[in-house]
């Protein structure tokens, strides 16, 4: 749990600053689930250069409630909670100070956001709150005071969260909060899950990740592994200490996020994933006059038109292109004879296998089934829903590679690349990913394509 923060002051001296506004918000990850935001009569004058930037006066405090007549609210709002803010160290030493002063101890974990943009984020030309939003296509309403920058910050913090891949905030988090919990509580670990679209995260009792897995209905899946009897599902019953998540909104980031993370992490039981989702392809050879298509294990220095999960399923792709493009069987690693083949003598084969057909009409054949596999721009959006209501995501494709996903405000669209780029959790491009997007575009479960120019 997070406690997105943040404080106006008086100004003045160290130490000796006044609470002039405070806003909190309490957030599980996902979704806010309680609120504070008020103005704080702190006693004392305003710096001048203060009232100019916030526009907080000290008539507008006049009636506002003293810290003391808060802070019971502010320590309930922010219980079991790491605290995140933009420069955070000032924030919290703020609220210690106030807290001293009252004679009790305020002690939190803290998150800075500026040092996690910096980190996850190191392009950003500012880490200022109001430039590095603005350069995020962030909305940014209320600026210097506390419930305009909180709320941006949670924006930010939304999606700092989204780009760490390798998930060192919720390793942290769980650090904090889970050190000792118990595998045997699993009710709770359930009752704390959303039956909704993303990916989970399991954790051992050092904090590791030792299991990733994707499904429509976290909290669903999630019970399953505690009431499985096969092999895996005893062996995570007994590693499992907390279960974080990751909504993701539409079928295919999550599907992209899922085999990115797992290849990222390497957890103890994705063994099967960590290196490849479909291990089998198919590749063309054109060494030879006519053009031979490969099915093999994936190897790193070559090319392949499609990827598999077995050797079964591409050898059904490989009949299907015989049907489709003309192909021949003569011409594919499934028949070495050379002799005319199966589909010849069925009069469904043109003759490569006897050399009746010319190479050049051969090759054609194979150019059209290498077109099949294009992209339909080469820049381009895929959209699907959002993670909520009133929010997109986008699997973003430049130059005919795959470049990684995000997500945007519909009432504040993505217009430029340079916004696309900035919001971007970058994915590297591989025969994995780009077997998931072809495949979701073949079924066409996409909400909506959108061309890009050259120059956007």
């Amino acid at each position: 749990m997070y406690a997105i923060l943040d404080i106006e002051t008086t100004g003045g001296n160290y130490d000796e600053e006044g609470i002039t506004e405070v806003a909190i918000y309490r957030y599980n990850g996902e979704q806010v689930t309680d609120q504070f935001s008020s103005l704080i009569n702190p006693q004392k004058s305003i710096q001048p250069f203060v009232v100019k930037l916030t526009g907080i006066n000290e008539k507008m405090l006049k009636n506002a409630p003293k810290f003391y007549e808060v802070a019971k609210r502010i320590v309930q709002i922010t219980e079991d909670c790491v605290l995140v803010a933009h420069n955070a160290a000032f924030d919290y030493r703020i609220l210690q100070t106030e807290f001293r002063r009252l004679g009790f101890p305020f002690e939190r974990k803290t998150l800075c956001t500026v040092n996690l943009s910096q980190v996850l984020l190191p392009e950003q030309p500012s880490f200022s709150l109001g430039k590095l939003v603005r350069n995020l296509g962030i909305p940014f309403t209320d600026q210097h005071r506390a419930h305009g920058d909180a709320k941006v910050t949670l924006k930010l913090f939304e999606l700092l969260l989204e780009k760490d891949a390798q998930k060192h905030i919720i390793k942290q988090h769980i650090q904090h909060l889970n050190p000792n919990k118990a595998p045997a509580q699993y009710l709770k670990i359930i009752d704390q899950l959303p039956s909704e679209m993303g990916v989970y995260y399991i954790h051992n009792k050092a904090n590791e990740i030792v299991y990733i897995g994707k499904s429509n209905n976290i909290k669903k899946r999630v019970l399953s592994h505690f009431t499985g009897k096969e092999k895996k599902a005893l062996a995570l019953q007994k590693e499992v200490v907390q279960v974080t998540y990751s909504l993701t909104g539409g079928e295919l980031v999550t599907l992209l996020k899922e085999q990115n993370e797992i290849k990222i992490n390497t957890p103890e039981y994705n063994r099967a994933m960590k290196y490849r989702i479909f291990p089998m392809g198919i590749r063309v050879d054109s060494k030879e006059p006519y053009p031979k298509l490969i099915v093999e294990q994936i190897q790193k220095e070559q090319n392949y038109l499609s990827v598999y999960k077995n050797k079964k399923a591409a050898k059904a792709a490989l009949f299907r292109w015989m049907d489709d493009f003309g192909i021949c069987m003569q011409k594919t690693s499934l028949m070495k004879a050379e002799r005319a083949c199966f589909n010849y003598n069925l009069k469904k084969c043109d003759g490569a296998c006897v050399g009746e057909e010319k190479s050049k009409a051969y090759a054609q054949k194979i150019e059209n089934l290498i077109a099949s596999f294009s992209y339909p721009y080469s820049d381009f959006l895929i959209l699907e829903k959002g993670r909520k209501n009133g929010e997109a995501a986008f699997i973003f494709i430049s130059e005919n590679q795959f470049q990684g996903y995000g997500y945007f405000e519909l009432n504040h669209q993505i217009k430029t690349k340079k916004q696309i780029e900035s919001r971007l959790i970058a994915i590297q491009d591989n025969p994995d990913t780009q077997k998931l997007i072809h495949s979701f575009l073949t079924r066409k479960k996409y909400i909506k394509l959108i061309p890009l120019p050259n120059e956007i």
